[in-house]
C-alpha cells in the first residue's frame, strides 16, 4: 500500500511538471520527484509500468477522478479556491485540475463567473482555456476593461503556438533585429509578448494585430522593441533610440501614429497591471 501511495505521488508530480505557468514551483517539484525516484525505486517501477498503459492525460484524469470519489465536495472546494482571493499560480493550477474533472456544473459555473465578475485579464483567458480544454462550446460574453467581448470558446488558443501566425510573427521580427547585438532582449520579449497577447485576447487591440495589413507586424514589433528597451535601460535617450528602432522596422511617418498607439497599449499593460482587475 505504501509503495502504491509513493507511486501516486510520482504520478502527480510528473503531471504537475507538465502544467504550464508554474515555473517558480517546478524546481521544487522536480527535486521532490528526483528524491522519490531515488528513495523508492520500487515505486518508480510501479509507476513506469502504469505509464506504459496510460498517457499523462489519462493518469491525471484517473488521479482527479479518485479525488472526487474520495471527497464528493472536492470539485466545490477546487471551484471555491479559484473564485476567491487574488490570482496566484495555485489558482492557475486549480483551473488545470478542472480540465480533468467530469462534473456537470463546472462549465456553467465558470461561464457565469466570467460574465458576472470583472476578473483579471489573464485569469479571464485561462478560464476560457479551461473551458476549451473541457470541450465546452458556444460563445461567452464578458467585460474586459471598457470593452464588451463575445468570444467563441472553441477558438481559444490552448498553447501559444495556436495563436494566429501574425501574433507569432511579432516577437520573431524582434528576434531578427536583436539576436546578434542583444539576444537577451529577444528572449525576454517573447516571454512577455506571450503574456501580453493572452491579456489582450479578443480585444480591439488584439484584433488589430490579426486583421490589419502587412505593416501591422512591423508596427507591433517596433512597439514591443521600444517598450522592452525602455524597461531594461530606464533613462536612455528615448527619442534617438525610438528613431533608430523605427527605421530598423521600416516605420514611416505614415505609420508612426499607429505605432505610438500600439506602444501605449503595451506600456499600459504594465502600468495598469494586467494581472489585476483594476
Amino acid at each position: 500500500m505504501e509503495t502504491e501511495q509513493y507511486g501516486e505521488a510520482i504520478q502527480l508530480l510528473k503531471f504537475l511538471l507538465q502544467c504550464e505557468g508554474q515555473e517558480q514551483y517546478k524546481t521544487e517539484w522536480q527535486a521532490l520527484l528526483d528524491w522519490l525516484l531515488g528513495a523508492f525505486p520500487e515505486a518508480r517501477g510501479l509507476n513506469d509500468a502504469m505509464v506504459e498503459d496510460e498517457t499523462e492525460s489519462d493518469m491525471a484524469e484517473q488521479y482527479f477522478r479518485t479525488k472526487v470519489d474520495e471527497d464528493p465536495e472536492y470539485v466545490n472546494k477546487v471551484l471555491d479556491s479559484i473564485m476567491n482571493g487574488p490570482l496566484t499560480p495555485q489558482k492557475l493550477l486549480a483551473l488545470e485540475q478542472l480540465t480533468y474533472m467530469d462534473h456537470p456544473e463546472i462549465d456553467e459555473v465558470l461561464k457565469t463567473w466570467l460574465k458576472a465578475e470583472q476578473l483579471p485579464a489573464l485569469l479571464q483567458f485561462h478560464v476560457l482555456q479551461t473551458l476549451r480544454k473541457r470541450g465546452a462550446a458556444g460563445t461567452v460574453e464578458f467585460t474586459r476593461g471598457h470593452e464588451q467581448l463575445e468570444l467563441e470558446i472553441e477558438a481559444t488558443p490552448v498553447r501559444y503556438e495556436d495563436f494566429p501566425q501574425a501574433v507569432l510573427n511579432v516577437p520573431e521580427r524582434v528576434r531578427e533585429q536583436t539576436e546578434i547585438q542583444d539576444p537577451g532582449l529577444s528572449l525576454l520579449a517573447l516571454e512577455l509578448w506571450e503574456q501580453c497577447v493572452m491579456a489582450m485576447y479578443g480585444t480591439a487591440a488584439y484584433n488589430s494585430i490579426i486583421d490589419d495589413d502587412d505593416s501591422t507586424i512591423d508596427i507591433w514589433a517596433a512597439s514591443l522593441h521600444i517598450w522592452m528597451k525602455e524597461m531594461l535601460t530606464g533613462d536612455f535617450d528615448m527619442e534617438s533610440e525610438k528613431i533608430e528602432i523605427r527605421e530598423s522596422y521600416g516605420i514611416t511617418d505614415a505609420l508612426r501614429f499607429r505605432m505610438e498607439q500600439a506602444y501605449k497599449q503595451l506600456k499600459g499593460l504594465i502600468e495598469s497591471p494586467f494581472l489585476t482587475s483594476d
